[in-house]
């Protein structure tokens, strides 16, 4: 059973950055996305960014010009730079990749932002 697994969360000040990272542990064959998505407390799991086979992105607008979705598609890994931290962008960040065959979730990482 292949599984996904995110890195790269953590504690970091107002206006600070993180590097997500997702790895699959195993192959998949067929994959047409990736993406990641936020549940913060309280709150519905939420879209925050995603990239297709094709290099297609696309974006939450609440992250728009401070997160950059990039992936490779020859590893199965995703990354989410995330610059300009705020503190509505606390929330664990679940990594997920789509194939024709099945739809891979990780089991996320905490982000943080606090001072």
């Amino acid at each position: 059973q292949v599984q996904l697994v995110e890195s790269g969360g953590g504690l970091v000040q107002p206006g600070g950055s993180l590097r997500l990272s997702c790895t699959a542990s195993g192959s998949i064959f067929g994959v047409y996305a990736m993406g990641w998505y936020r549940q913060a407390p309280g709150k519905e799991r939420e879209l925050v960014s995603s990239i297709t086979s094709g290099g297609t992105t696309n974006y939450a607008d609440s992250v728009k010009g401070r997160f950059t979705i990039s992936a490779d598609n020859a590893k199965n890994t995703t990354y989410l730079q995330m610059n300009s931290l705020k503190s509505e962008d606390t929330a664990v960040y679940y990594c997920k990749i789509s194939s024709y065959r099945m739809i891979y979730w990780g089991k996320g990482t905490l982000v943080t932002v606090s001072s």
